[in-house]
């Protein structure tokens, strides 16, 4: 009994490095089918994240505003005591993701305007300056002066205390005591009030301050007629009393959502409770304000092309990783072929033999897969839905040996015989399963560009391999095709001097090592690497025509607006050669004619630039201006309509010409081009207007100011930049009051072309992408290098024979390495090159599964092959060769090659 427990551990002893390698290979399977899913679901939490924290508050915060009349019954401070109890009614899982809440009560600045103890404003219209009152803002303040607002201690005249912010004192030129009235626009109703407190925010950027930013941050006017509008602060005693005369006021319970606390797993939850949410408000007379449910439909839709694609990878990873542990499966049994011939000739039966090579297996495969489990767990993320495969893969490795054995010893032979020479027409069950795997694959595309690789939420395991099973497919076609041009080229090398080449093209003609096996495992390692490569290089080839689309220069200036001598002070700094000028305004009136008579054709975006200039800047800056078409760039100032470049949209509503407002100036144009696009004009905007700056009949007392500049250049200061632009806003705002001004609406704020495109590389689920690649291109890579010595090492013993007997006609080593170049270049570049037209293939024709345009900032990813990706594969080639002499002379060295003839051993 000790011996026979004692067997197979001495059978693995002998075996050692057969079985080590097995072990290894399930190993490193389990460990990518456990850790790679749980770090996608890091990745894709962190992206979510990320994502959602950049969302506007508007967007991602749930509020319930209500219009309400203050009266005895109900004061604004009522509302206070809502705030738990709403939260808690928000459905689920909403409640448990509010990291914040506030209530406020407020008359916002639109309704209301200021007026008595206040310096002269250019125009009529007063300042509009609101009211509010909110939770935890006298804790987010400190006081410059004053103190704050309350009401209940009664300050003479009925006045209402106020507290306003230092930039707001200082626009509005109030300090500490002023006293002015805030009355309704629409009635005679008045508020008087009284400034008791100057604060300053201790941390502008707050959540606190997003719905009242303008408590902070005062809007100043820019063009003549517009009001300056800002809020001021009050208590809940003070709202109190001004509610009644100025009118309703606008209650509001404010939820802000913890992206931390949102992952991946729960954003289907999230957005069916936002849906729900709309559709029934738990705060009666409330409108519910988010827009969470849609965002998180648009990043969920992200997320989804990003995890088809690394299904996509891991897919074929895990493919090539299998066929390894079979390639391993069957190498293991050739070493042992005589001893299981041994054991059938004694009687053993098939059973018997898968006993014995069971009993091996189970000692060590399930626990290396059990380690390589382990192992994944260690890879920070989420359990992922994938780690019940991990007992399958236990199985797999465990029973692939004694499986292979069994199936192997059915018919028993005592002659060994060269399996090279051996030609057998394929039989009709090989045929039909070959067919049945093109037939599969072909369905699958079809499938998977009508439906997606996700089409009920969830990864579809047929159509997440179809790839695995075109790389299948191709490697099939190739070994039928293969013989062909082998023969043909042997046939030359036959008549040619020398044998080793002609002996290399023989033996790789006859089937050796150019089988099934090997192939196949190549074609798909091959394909994943490509695959992931050329989708790489095709997001990143769109990301960069998304960045010149945005910024055609090599930076972006932007701000409010600016005088028009800011351009001169711009063109004067060092380091900038080239600047120049665009005025870019958003929701501009778009009608047939100037008349109020004519039709009124809706809003549009409007792009002001000066092409000579624009063209100049485009070509130093080193981006492609093909996008400027002539009409434009050669167009000269008339007294008639302008020519333009519209986009479909509105060509199809304007016809032949319209007029556009363009800062509050009426300016006629004709259609002249039509283009979905225009350098400058942001990705996704589908209504738009260019105008050719140097055409219009601008007048002197009324010229258009710039809004933003391209530059080209790049060794200007920037502090220097900002500054000057600073200036020119400054300039602009003070002629507009006419006094001078401290604060700026919108600092200067300058993008470079560098920069936007980084911006691109680091938006969410961009971390699971380089995954992907990581895994598809170094995975691919290093598992078609163990295909080559698995194709090496499995005819080792055979090429050996070959080596000993033609050494002995006087071959030398060198030529010996060249034969076994030779044999295995058919392999590897009938690999590389099914392998390259598969993976190169495989985005066209899965594209739309993998909606790639999410990752390029809305612009179409043509397929692009990347030169350096040629030149990858090509290295992949050779180092795949020398990678082969390796394993062939490691081999050599073990097996002696002096006595590896033995007499009688072959016929």
């Amino acid at each position: 009994m000790r011996a026979n427990r004692s067997g197979p551990v001495r059978r693995l002893r002998a075996f050692a490095g057969q079985v080590g390698l097995l072990a290894v290979l399930g190993l490193a399977s389990a460990a990518l089918l456990t850790g790679a899913p749980r770090l996608a679901n890091e990745y894709a939490d962190r992206g979510l994240a990320a994502d959602v924290a950049d969302l506007p508050y508007q967007v991602r915060d749930i509020s319930l505003p209500m219009a309400a009349g203050i009266d005895k019954a109900r004061t604004t401070q009522t509302g206070i005591e809502d705030l738990d109890p709403y939260r808690e009614k928000l459905p689920q899982p909403l409640p448990g993701l509010i990291t914040d809440q506030w209530y406020s009560a407020g008359i916002e600045p639109e309704r209301v305007g200021a007026s008595g103890d206040f310096p002269p404003f250019n125009g009529d219209s007063q300042p509009g300056l609101g009211l509010r009152a909110q939770t935890g803002v006298d804790e987010a303040v400190r006081m410059v002066s004053g103190t704050w607002p309350d009401a209940t201690a009664g300050l003479p005249g009925g006045r209402i205390p106020i507290a306003v912010s230092q930039r707001t004192a200082n626009a509005l030129m109030l300090a500490l005591g002023s006293r002015f009235d805030i009355g309704s626009l629409v009635g005679s109703a008045k508020v008087p009030v009284v400034v008791v407190g100057i604060f300053e925010p201790l941390d502008t950027t707050a959540p606190i301050w997003n719905a009242m930013r303008l408590a902070v941050d005062p809007q100043i006017p820019m063009m003549d007629g517009e009001r300056f509008r800002a809020i001021a602060v009050t208590d809940w005693a003070g709202m109190n009393a001004a509610g009644p005369r100025l009118g309703s006021v606008t209650l509001d319970w404010h939820y802000r959502i913890d992206e931390k606390r949102l992952d991946a797993s729960k954003a289907k939850a999230v957005t069916d409770a936002v849906v729900r949410l709309k559709r029934a408000s738990p705060a009666p007379g409330t409108t519910v304000v988010t827009s969470l449910d849609v965002s998180l439909i648009q990043l969920g839709e992200r997320l989804a092309s990003v995890r088809a694609l690394l299904a996509v990878v891991e897919t074929g990873v895990l493919a090539s990783l299998l066929g390894l542990i079979l390639l391993a499966a069957r190498l293991s049994l050739e070493r042992r072929r005589e001893e299981l011939a041994l054991l059938r000739a004694r009687g053993a039966s098939t059973a018997t033999i898968g006993r014995r090579t069971l009993a091996e297996s189970v000692l060590v495969q399930p626990f290396a897969v059990l380690a390589g489990w382990l192992l994944g767990t260690l890879v920070p993320g989420r359990s992922a839905l994938t780690e019940w495969l991990v007992p399958v893969l236990a199985v797999i490795t465990t029973a692939a040996v004694p499986v292979l054995a069994m199936s192997s010893q059915r018919r028993v032979t005592f002659v060994v015989r060269r399996q090279d020479l051996i030609r057998q027409r394929p039989s009709a069950r090989r045929l039909t399963a070959e067919i049945s795997v093109l037939v599969l694959a072909g369905l699958g595309v079809f499938l998977l560009r009508r439906r997606g690789l996700v089409p009920d939420g969830g990864v579809d395991p047929y159509l997440v391999s179809v790839p695995v099973l075109l790389a299948v497919g191709t490697s099939l076609i190739a070994l039928r095709v293969l013989p062909w041009p082998l023969r043909m080229v042997g046939q030359i090398a036959a008549r040619a001097r020398g044998a080793v080449v002609f002996l290399g093209l023989a033996r790789a003609g006859r089937g050796a090592p150019v089988t099934i096996g090997p192939l196949a495992v190549l074609v798909i390692a091959i394909t994943t690497g490509v695959f992931s490569g050329v989708v790489a290089s095709t997001i990143s080839h769109a990301r960069d025509r998304a960045s010149e689309q945005a910024i055609p220069a090599d930076a972006r200036l932007t701000g409010n607006t600016f005088a028009p001598s800011t351009t001169d002070r711009l063109d004067a700094l060092p380091g900038v050669d080239a600047v120049t000028a665009i005025s870019l305004e958003n929701a501009r009136r778009l009608r047939t004619g100037p008349s109020a008579s004519d039709r009124d054709l809706g809003q549009t975006q409007v792009l002001v630039v000066d092409m000579p200039s624009f063209v100049d800047v485009m070509r130093r800056s080193g981006v492609p201006d093909d996008g400027v078409p002539a009409a434009l760039r050669n167009a000269k100032r008339t007294d008639g309509p302008v020519p333009a470049l519209v986009s479909p949209a509105i060509a199809a509503e304007v016809g032949d010409g319209a007029v556009v407002n363009v800062q509050g100036r009426l300016y006629g144009f004709t259609s002249s081009v039509v283009a979905s696009s225009f350098p400058g004009v942001e990705i996704g905007v589908e209504r738009f207007v260019v105008l050719p700056w140097q055409a219009l009949p601008v007048p002197d007392f009324k010229p258009i100011n710039p809004t933003r500049y391209l530059l080209a250049g790049d060794g200007y200061d920037r502090a220097a930049l900002l500054a000057a632009a600073d200036d020119g806003q400054r300039e602009w705002r003070e002629s507009v009051i006419g006094r001078p001004v401290d604060a700026l609406l919108a600092p200067a704020a300058v993008t470079t072309l560098t920069d936007y495109r980084l911006g691109l590389d680091r938006t969410g689920g961009n971390e699971l992408l380089t995954l992907a690649f990581t895994i598809g291109a170094l995975g691919g890579s290093g598992l078609a290098l163990l295909a080559v010595g698995f194709a090496v090492v499995a005819e080792a013993r055979t090429r050996g024979r070959v080596l000993s007997r033609l050494r002995t006609m006087g071959l030398s080593g060198r030529q010996g390495r060249q034969l076994l170049v030779y044999e295995l270049l058919p392999l590897v570049g009938a690999a590389v090159l099914a392998g390259g037209v598969v993976g190169v293939a495989l985005p066209g024709l899965i594209g739309p599964a993998l909606n790639l345009s999410t990752f390029t900032a809305g612009v179409a990813a043509r397929t692009h092959l990347d030169p350096l990706l040629v030149g990858g594969v090509l290295l992949l080639v050779v180092v795949g060769l020398a990678a082969a002499l390796v394993f062939e002379n490691l081999v050599n060295r073990r097996m002696r090659l002096g006595e590896v003839l033995r007499l009688g051993e072959e016929n």
